[in-house]
């Protein structure tokens, strides 16, 4: 807008035209002087700009019939380079030889070699023309496999080649050269591609989407791509990134394709140079002077980058204050991309952004006050402020501008109430971080007051102690800290405002020493950290102490620790009551504390003196005063043992105070703190106290006051370690460890022969004792230490039959599982340990006696029988092959839970499930060793069915034809069918039902008559068995053998002649026991 353009020259003519077709490439040269025309046909032009005249018309400079592709001079205004679309390059030589216009004409690469459709002649501006670069003349070109680099001058040689790769067949290859600044040097710098990766020489920039059509430089730091689909991206050659990307439809560019394919010439070029012109635009897009310009079907458009200004200008007319600050700070940083528009050195750039910043966060502090909600919830005004207000607080302390900040900033919050409390509240995260460090005095008492009125006193203190003394009201904060016990922050004041140690420790004194005198616990104070701190040189709660203060600190506590009495303090006051205070206090951390310092103290005559007298202060305090437990009394003398242990030691005590500790300790008055006074003693003891006791008189004192650790640890001195089995059995609390003991100084290295053989004897007297406390344990530590004496071991528990039989247990059930290791016992031995589990736990003999792989079967067979345990007495028959005689024995259990069916109603259930679990057993004893036995052998063990009259019970059917269907498995179906005959079972009431039968037997029958549709089944039956043979029955039932699933019977299906009773779907089979023959 506001420029006018107006038509200069118009070169050519129609007839030119319609003679040479469209003009195909431009160009023009460094000083705007001439222009080089390429037209479709392959004709050159070159016209001068200034008067508009043709001065050479070239028709021989490549072969005919192909068009001009692209035509570019050099920096050297005689030379220029041409491609035509055979995909072969030409140089051109301009010349004028007496008065005549010459150009001649010379191949650079031939379209043979493969097809080159772009060429891009290294070009330098005027400040780098002098570049030792520019004598070489380079020339860049693309052919659809392969990047060449050449220079022309002072011989043609080729500099480079990089092929491409794998890439999209259509892309259209790109170059572009520009002098950009590397590791402080100036150099030319070629960016090419094919497809969708951009190559910065060595440098690669993987883009996304579509291949790329076009490539430009906009300054040396940015440059822009135009991929397939019309899409601008500018990218940041240094870090490789993608700043933005531009859709550009409407410009409607206009594409090189006719002349790729040659339109003009008839068509003359190569598929795959055709298939590139698609999206050939080279001579549509051109850049200068940081500006683009795209030739459109209608229009021309120049696109520039914007100044950092209107950059910024740009995202607040948006209305997006956060994103434009967060980008000015990215220019104060240096750290923006394609920056146009600062100039200058770094502090001069800086100073004009910061201005820059503040505009606008004074601009956001008024938009985020005028855009407050007026009306609503207290959450939404918070919510409002509190997405804008840190924003603020953060770049005004980026920029330094604490000025801004506590001024014109807080002046303006402070006309909202909650903006101002949400200002203060972010200032806390900074002075925590020791971001801020100094506040104005006003703004630090609002937020005193804030955090007060909001009771978070815990982060007021914490913002005290961050904070420069200077910018704080010391009277109003003691005050403040006092009345609100925020002592950190108290003694921080005091030490750091004023350089008083003292103060605040005799005001903690008056606060701590009523309700510790009373016998209170108190938790939390600050008084040891700050003993620690001021003793060690270190401020409280942060910092140091300046050096030159150290020496007189530290004179100044302990003149105040060994005070007589307080300042203030009354008549009946104890002596030296800030010690006695510290020692009720904390007795332990006390000692530490004093212990550190005595580390710190050098060896001077003064430093020796104030330890004498605090240890001779301690002693007087704690060993003349009965109102200290024995914990704290030992806490003293452990430290008294360290420090008279060091090698450089210069205290003194009285040997005898430590003789009276160990009087204290091991015969107090009563049994109360048992524990405690052992602990007490044991670290006095291992802290170097040792030394000063007499070692046979200290033994005898412990083991009379039970302290068994003490004697542990007196015997191990001693190397006495089978004594140590002694301390663990009669302590009731370490019972447990003696097998662990044991264990580890049997199999541990380091101890000798005669020591482990002590143990191993000590062991062996006491494994009755350590039998009754752990079976199993006991049981593991014979088995890896005792096995030899196994036999002794038990013959010794005969009297004690349950210990016996606890480890036989533990023997074969170890708590790892079963212990193979320990089965390879003698056979007597485990006949014992069955017998004992027979008598004790006969549930587990099955069990035990699956996994024993070491056992005599005859005498373990006699030992279970004798006990009546059937299953086990089969198991071991069948082990031994005696099939038969492990069926007996299940048969005989079975009966005898049987018989106690019918002689006990009220047992029913429970038998019955007892019942069939034998029942099962049994089944599958057969099923298991069917297989090994001939028919002959199976038939006879089916003989031994049971043959009784408890059949008629009703739960007891279900159970019956079990037996008969897995019998059926292994035995043929007559054989079964006779034997039920043979042994009078239910056919014999169904062929003859009729038959006369006893009175008993009558009445016994009468408790289990038929239903008329059972009585009709068994008269069908009868008369079919009344033919000439039974063998009809059984040949129909055999018939049943591999039937259905559900019994043993089935319907054989045949014709109506020959129904079966067995067809009818309701029909039954009710088993009941025959009636009584009378001989």
């Amino acid at each position: 807008t506001g420029i006018h353009h107006a038509l200069r020259l118009c070169l050519g003519s129609t007839a030119v035209g319609a003679q040479y077709g469209a003009i195909s490439a431009l160009s023009i040269n460094n000083d705007c002087s001439r222009l080089l025309c390429g037209f479709a046909k392959g004709q050159i032009t070159m016209w001068d700009l200034a008067s508009g005249k043709l001065l050479r018309s070239i028709t021989d400079a490549h072969p005919p019939g192909t068009a001009i592709l692209h035509i570019k001079f050099t920096d050297d205004p005689t030379l220029a380079i041409c491609n035509d679309s055979g995909g072969s390059v030409f140089e051109l030589s301009f010349k004028r030889v007496m008065g005549v216009r010459t150009c001649e004409s010379r191949c650079l690469f031939s379209g043979s070699k493969g097809e080159v459709c772009c060429i891009e002649p290294l070009h330098a501006k005027v400040e780098l023309r002098d570049h030792p670069i520019t004598q070489y003349s380079l020339l860049a070109m693309a052919s659809l496999t392969k990047i060449l680099v050449i220079g022309l001058k002072p011989a043609l040689k080729v500099w480079m080649t990089f092929p491409y790769g794998r890439m999209d067949p259509s892309s259209v290859p790109l170059l572009a050269w520009h002098f950009v600044a590397v590791q402080n040097s100036v150099n030319p710098m070629l960016a090419f591609c094919r497809g969708d990766v951009v190559h910065f020489l060595l440098v690669s920039l993987n883009v996304l989407c579509a291949f790329y059509c076009l490539f430009q430089w906009i300054n040396s730091r940015t440059a822009v791509l135009l991929d397939s689909v019309e899409k601008l991206h500018v990218i940041d050659r240094q870090t490789q990134e993608e700043l933005e990307t531009i859709e550009i439809p409407e410009v409607q560019l206009v594409y090189n394709s006719s002349h790729f394919k040659s339109l003009a010439t008839g068509g003359n070029v190569s598929e795959a140079l055709a298939l590139v012109g698609e999206k050939a635009c080279y001579q549509s897009i051109s850049s200068c002077g940081g500006q683009i310009f795209y030739l459109g079907t209608k229009s021309v458009h120049v696109m520039t980058l914007r100044s950092w200004r209107e950059r910024i200008d740009h995202l607040l007319k948006q209305e997006r204050l956060t994103d434009a600050l967060a980008l000015a700070w990215s220019f104060y940083e240096g750290k923006a991309k394609a920056v146009v528009g600062l100039s200058g050195d770094t502090s001069k750039r800086k100073a004009v952004i910061a201005d820059r910043m503040v505009e606008i966060l004074l601009h956001y502090a008024d938009r985020t006050l005028k855009k407050c909600p007026d009306q609503g919830k207290i959450q939404v005004m918070e919510q409002h402020f509190q997405d804008v207000v840190p924003v603020i607080v953060d770049y005004c302390l980026l920029l330094q501008r604490t000025d801004l900040l506590f001024n014109q900033i807080y002046d303006k919050m402070s006309e909202n109430s909650v903006a101002k409390g949400i200002f203060l509240e972010c200032l806390e995260p900074y002075i925590l971080s020791d971001k801020l460090m100094g506040i104005t005095a006003q703004v630090m008492k609002d937020l005193l007051l804030h955090f007060q009125d909001k009771n978070r006193l815990e982060n007021m203190e914490a913002c005290i102690v961050h904070m420069d003394i200077t910018s704080l009201d010391i009277q109003q904060v003691v005050l403040l800290c006092w009345e609100n016990h925020l002592y950190d922050a108290m003694i921080y004041v005091y030490n750091s405002g004023m350089n008083d140690f003292i103060s605040p420790m005799e005001k903690l004194f008056k606060v701590i020493a009523p309700p510790l005198n009373a016998g209170k616990s108190l938790t939390g104070t600050v008084l040891l950290p700050l003993k620690d701190c001021c003793l060690a040189g270190r401020a409280y709660p942060l910092g140091d102490i300046p050096e030159d203060l150290v020496p007189l600190v530290k004179n100044q506590i302990f003149e105040f620790l060994i005070r007589l009495h307080s300042t203030e303090g009354s008549v009946d006051e104890e002596v030296y009551p800030h010690i006695r205070t510290l020692l009720h206090f904390d007795t332990r951390e006390f000692l530490n504390v004093l212990a550190l310092t005595f580390e710190d103290f050098k060896n001077d005559k003064q430093a020796v003196e104030y330890q004498q007298r605090i240890v001779d202060i301690l002693l007087k305090v704690m060993v003349e005063n009965s109102d200290f437990t024995p914990s704290q009394v030992g806490c003293l003398f452990t430290f008294l043992a360290r420090q008279l242990a060091k090698p450089n030691n210069t205290l003194f005590v009285n040997r005898t105070l430590f003789d009276q500790v160990l009087e204290f300790l091991c015969s107090p008055d009563d049994d109360s703190r048992h524990s405690e006074r052992q602990q007490v003693l044991l670290e006095l003891l291992q802290a170097g106290g040792i030394v000063q006791f007499e070692e046979s008189r200290l033994i005898q004192m412990a083991e009379k006051a039970e302290f068994y650790q003490i004697c542990e640890f007196m015997y191990e001195r001693e190397l006495r370690y089978d004594k140590i089995i002694d301390c663990y059995l009669r302590d009731p609390v370490r019972k447990e460890e003696v097998f662990n003991y044991i264990h580890n100084i049997l199999s541990m290295p380091g101890y000798s022969a005669e020591e482990k053989q002590s143990v191993w004897q000590k062991a062996l007297e006491h494994i009755e004792e350590l039998l009754l406390l752990s079976p199993c344990k006991a049981a593991d530590l014979v088995a890896m230490h005792f096995t030899e004496q196994i036999e002794s071991i038990i013959a010794n528990l005969q009297v004690q039959c349950q210990l016996k039989f606890d480890l036989s247990l533990c023997f074969l059930y170890s708590r790892e599982g079963i212990n193979q290791d320990l089965l390879h016992l003698p056979p007597h031995i485990t006949e014992q340990f069955i017998e004992l589990l027979c008598q004790h736990s006969p549930d587990h003999v099955l069990e035990t006696l699956k996994v024993l792989e070491y056992c005599r079967l005859e005498e373990t067979i006699q030992i279970t029988q004798k006990h009546q345990l059937h299953e086990a007495s089969s198991y071991l028959l069948e082990k031994k092959g005696d099939i038969h005689g492990a069926f007996l024995v299940m048969l005989e259990r079975l009966q005898s839970k049987l018989l106690m069916l019918t002689q006990d109603d009220g047992a029913e259930l429970p038998l019955l499930g007892s019942i069939e679990d034998t029942l099962m057993k049994t089944i599958a004893l057969c099923q298991r060793n069917s297989h090994s036995l001939n028919q002959q052998q199976r038939e006879a063990l089916s003989s031994c069915a049971p043959s009784f009259p408890h059949l008629f019970h009703t739960a007891l059917k279900s159970l019956t034809m079990q037996v008969l269907n897995n019998m059926a498995a292994f035995i043929a179906l007559p054989s079964i069918l006779q034997r039920i005959l043979q042994v009078r079972c239910m056919f014999f009431y169904l062929i003859n039902p009729k038959q006369e039968c006893s009175s008993s037997a009558q009445h016994e029958w009468s408790e289990s008559a038929l239903d008329p549709q059972q009585i009709q089944a068994f008269d069908q039956l009868c008369r079919l068995n009344r033919g000439t043979s039974r063998l009809a029955l059984l040949t129909e039932l055999s018939h049943a053998h591999g039937g259905e699933k559900h019994g043993l019977l089935s319907v054989s299906h045949g014709d109506s002649a020959a129904s079966s009773v067995f067809q009818n779907e309701t029909f039954q089979l009710h088993l009941a026991p025959p009636p009584l023959m009378d001989d």
